[in-house]
């Protein structure tokens, strides 16, 4: 009688378990070791691998970027770092090609970007 009454509160009580069902175990009853391997893993699972570009790849993106750059076009550029890929948005003013580096020019603050890191570069007019 005792055993059915538990799973009758058990059953009304927010975490919806039944006589039949396990409990999840938070990453409170985990080791810290497991926590920090599980989200390594994760972090893992998360990056994407770098594409590979072809030639006609690298001709169209430095044929963009040189329009861009006579023009003073605001263009956007893809990039890969670190296993993501990040976006930014601006104009170029600068392009280095000793250090393999462009200036680009956003509303906020001007920043420097490796040309081997690009992916994709769009004309945003």
């Amino acid at each position: 009688m005792l055993h059915e009454e538990f799973f009758e509160e058990v059953k009304k009580s927010k975490y919806g378990m039944g006589p039949r069902r396990n409990i999840k175990w938070g990453t409170s009853m985990m080791l810290t070791e497991h926590v920090a391997m599980l989200r390594d893993y994760y972090e893992e699972v998360k990056m994407e691998a770098k594409p590979e570009l072809t030639e006609f790849d690298y001709v169209t993106i430095s044929e963009t970027m040189e329009i861009a750059y006579q023009s003073k076009a605001d263009i956007k550029i893809k990039r890969w770092k670190d296993g993501q890929f990040i976006y930014n948005r601006g104009i170029i003013e600068n392009v280095d090609l000793k250090r393999r580096v462009i200036d680009l020019q956003d509303p906020f603050y001007l920043m420097n970007i490796k040309l081997d890191d690009i992916v994709d570069v769009t004309i945003m007019d």
